[in-house]
């Protein structure tokens, strides 16, 4: 099975007129002339943007032009940090060695550039008390107040608390 190929490439291009871009050149020609010329040089001729006016193609080899064009994107995805949303659940009655066994993780995933979204959650009795589990919040958000600032701060949906904590600016 032939593999598909993502631009169309030199017979498959038919234009009226199509604008070349390249190393040195910009000129606007017929796509056979322009088919022509590439055929002259060894190369390929490559569809770039079929939606502008005229369309724009370029004269160059079709692996290399592929090889240039992930090389970008590996480049692009290497620069980009992407920050996740990382969830740590708390109880309001948690033990002080559980919730420091929380903060810990959650230091680890503000290090790294993460947010870290605590959620509480009341069950039965507890939501009598919605208060408590607040306190529990604001102990928590104090707890990574070196490493990270909320940007939520505890906010009470139904029987859950939410909050949001983001890593500080370095």
């Amino acid at each position: 099975m032939a593999k598909k190929k993502l631009h169309k490439l030199n017979g498959e291009i038919r234009f009226p007129e199509v604008r070349i871009i390249g190393n040195e050149e910009r000129l606007v020609m017929s796509s056979y002339e322009a088919y022509n010329l590439a055929q002259e040089r060894d190369l390929d001729l490559i569809l770039i943007n079929e939606t502008s006016n005229p369309p724009v193609v370029k004269i160059e080899e079709y692996t290399k032009f592929l090889y240039n064009i992930t090389k970008k994107m590996k480049e692009q995805k290497k620069n980009s940090t992407a920050s996740e949303l990382k969830e740590i659940q708390l109880s309001p009655n948690i033990a002080d060695n559980d919730l420091n066994t929380k903060v810990k993780k959650s230091i680890e995933f503000l290090t790294r550039g993460d947010k870290v979204k605590c959620v509480l959650v009341l069950k039965g009795r507890e939501k009598a008390m919605p208060e408590k589990g607040e306190l529990v919040m604001l102990k928590f958000a104090t707890m990574l107040e070196e490493v990270g600032t909320p940007e939520k701060m505890p906010v009470l949906e139904s029987s859950k608390w939410f909050m949001i904590i983001k890593p500080k600016k370095k």
